[in-house]
């Protein structure tokens, strides 16, 4: 495949932060940990990778703002342009050896996630998407799962846990939902749980209480893979509202029925 300027530089900007990521990894025990919140953990390692996106970006498009899960909202002299920078996406697994983590890079364009990049640099996967120019992983095509039947169907979801998510509700769409579909998983990741979908391995995703930087990324992916996406009212307001549900027509289509159902 032929990689534009532009994802050319967020390439090398992911990769980067994920050679930091995979250092700390390999000394997870020795990681200075602080406490964010209930069951949310923060580190050493989260902060650097942080920075290293910041910097190799601005470096390369000085103009563009940014938005970062650690350090906010940076504006840019370019108001169109904004970077959605997750540096870290499944840091309670990374915390705990297990590897299921990723760097998830958009980019969004007044508002709209244009392009994404993410990257799990325990197995080395590299997803990237760009608007009209489809979704590769190791600069491989991917699509959607083609499956039609919620029966046949792996969905994955977000969980409820401490300190976070509606367990109530979610226990009544497991309820309604589990009987229908092949099986349910949970990554821990919402980044990766994205890109599985554009690359088929899951059918279908939703997931509450979200950030746009868990998202913008993944949109672009599952778009560009032939998938569709949308907030959990139908509608197209994801990074504002915080929800989101992904499969392909039918799989989403009914995925949400039945969970709006509920």
């Amino acid at each position: 495949m032929i990689r534009t300027p532009l994802m050319t530089v967020m390439v090398q900007a992911v990769r980067k932060a994920g050679r930091s990521l995979i250092r700390d990894f390999g000394e997870v025990e020795n990681l200075q940990v602080s406490l964010k919140g209930p069951g949310d953990f923060v580190s050493n390692a989260d902060r650097k990778a942080e920075r290293i996106l910041h910097d190799e970006l601005a470096k390369a498009r000085p103009s563009f703002g940014f938005l970062m899960e650690e350090s906010g909202e940076v504006e840019g002299s370019d108001a169109s342009h904004r970077w959605i920078i997750d540096p870290l996406d499944g840091t309670t697994n990374f915390l705990h050896g297990i590897p299921l983590f990723a760097v998830s890079l958009g980019l969004a364009r007044d508002g709209v996630p244009i392009a994404g990049v993410i990257h799990n640099p325990a197995t080395d996967e590299l997803f990237i998407a760009e608007k009209g120019a489809g979704a590769f992983m190791n600069d491989r095509r991917i699509r959607v799962a083609a499956r039609r039947n919620l029966a046949d169907s792996v969905i994955s979801c977000g969980l409820p846990h401490m300190g976070r998510g509606d367990f109530a509700r979610f226990g009544r769409e497991y309820g309604a939902l589990g009987p229908k579909v092949s099986g349910l998983r949970r990554t821990g990741a919402a980044a990766l749980d994205l890109a599985w979908v554009a690359a088929g391995r899951f059918d279908g995703f939703w997931e509450r209480g979200l950030k746009p930087w868990d998202m913008a990324a993944g949109i672009v992916l599952v778009r560009e893979a032939g998938g569709y996406v949308s907030d959990l009212d139908d509608g197209d307001k994801m990074l504002a509202k915080g929800d989101i549900i992904v499969g392909n027509e039918t799989i989403r289509r009914d995925l949400l029925g039945v969970l709006r159902g509920v």
